[in-house]
């Protein structure tokens, strides 16, 4: 029997996560399948052969993505000839609509399926794009709830799996060790700050955090501040900054949900992250600062009241969001501060973020998702 071959491309930090639960749960159903494409070391060490890397194209906002337009008409380029030379069986698009609705056109020309994993935002904007994922795509695989009557609505095929972070969000230390490795106190009110996994959102992101946490520290004495770092990004990003603040935080690389687990709050960029440390239930303040025309675009487009993806699930804001010029110290310290003075508070957010758990589904997304890929694959 000729063995299955499938090309997935996953276009951000994320989408590698994703990607890389996938491969490794497709090859555990069938071991000789052959999985290529776009992804990162995560998506490599579950066996897929990488064939560009997706550190390339974290970048994020409209202007952002024009500035690297060569590199992605390069890789479309790429891509569509290796659909000639390797012919897979079926490509699995994971998330980052703007270049993979592109791609999606050229491998429907060619009568491969597509599956499209981990839905584009289409919720929140860029509701038109629904009509191109009617046209391209033979199978949505969704993560939320909400998203499988959008797609039924509209005509297409769609299965809501249940999001596969509930598998992944767990920490791999005991807290006391996470404690004893960072040489923590014990009894200080202990704040994460996650600003984010492009060097980008660092720059724009962590500055204002770190000033949030001088004021912070001059109303809690006792505080002490952890950083969670990205290991693949140049670590110059981080300390150029750190060095210029009064606060130099305890770090860990890569090991975010551990930093979560001691805290008492987290400070943290918006996107995935605030899903994760929801699920964590830790409350949080949201922040996001773009380029000024990117946010400008940006914010005739969005159509939804909320960012943040822990609020949009929540179908509410539980937790507090601060947008582009709202991102000032004084606003991050004021609503952090608001959080850890009020017990009250934190249990009721606490509450909500076990409710929004409940929204997610059952573990088991990822098997789920794998095992309609493979029957649609035979």
């Amino acid at each position: 029997m000729k063995k299955k071959r499938i090309m997935i491309i996953a276009g951000e930090t994320s989408g590698d996560l994703h990607a890389a639960c996938l491969v490794k749960a497709l090859k555990s159903i069938d071991p000789h399948i052959e999985i290529f494409g776009v992804g990162g070391k995560r998506m490599q060490d579950a066996g897929a052969e990488i064939i560009y890397d997706v550190v390339e194209l974290a970048v994020v906002g409209f202007i952002e993505v024009l500035k690297h337009f060569r590199t992605f008409k390069n890789l479309l380029q790429k891509l569509i000839l290796l659909l000639e030379t390797k012919r897979p069986d079926a490509v699995i698009l994971v998330d980052y609509p703007g270049f993979n609705l592109r791609f999606a056109k050229y491998v429907k020309e060619k009568n491969i399926p597509v599956i499209y994993y981990i839905s584009p935002q289409i919720w929140a904007w860029g509701k038109e794009r629904i009509k191109e994922i009617k046209k391209y795509v033979d199978k949505m695989i969704v993560i939320f709830g909400f998203e499988e009557s959008l797609y039924r609505d509209a005509g297409i095929k769609v299965h809501f799996v249940g999001h596969p972070f509930l598998d992944i969000v767990r920490s791999g230390w005991k807290k006391e060790e996470t404690i004893k490795h960072l040489h923590l106190k014990h009894h200080s009110t202990k704040i994460a700050l996650l600003p984010g996994s492009r060097a980008k959102e660092i720059e724009r992101h962590l500055a204002p955090m770190l000033k949030a946490c001088e004021i912070i520290k001059k109303r809690l004495p006792e505080a002490e501040f952890i950083l969670s770092r990205r290991k693949e990004l140049d670590k110059s990003i981080y300390n150029n900054i750190i060095s210029c603040s009064k606060i130099k935080p305890h770090s860990l690389e890569n090991r975010p949900y551990e930093i979560m687990e001691v805290s008492d709050l987290v400070i943290v960029s918006s996107g995935s992250a605030t899903l994760e440390t929801a699920i964590m239930k830790k409350p949080m303040v949201v922040i996001y600062k773009t380029s000024f025309l990117t946010w400008l675009f940006a914010r005739n487009l969005i159509k939804i009241p909320d960012i943040g993806l822990v609020n949009v699930v929540a179908g509410k804001r539980i937790v507090p969001e601060l947008v582009q010029f709202q991102v000032t110290p004084s606003n991050i310290a004021r609503e952090s501060l608001a959080i850890l003075n009020n017990k009250t508070k934190q249990a009721d957010i606490k509450e909500s973020l076990r409710r929004i758990e409940e929204r997610l589904g059952e573990k088991g997304a990822v098997e789920r998702a794998s095992h309609l890929i493979h029957k649609l694959l035979s």
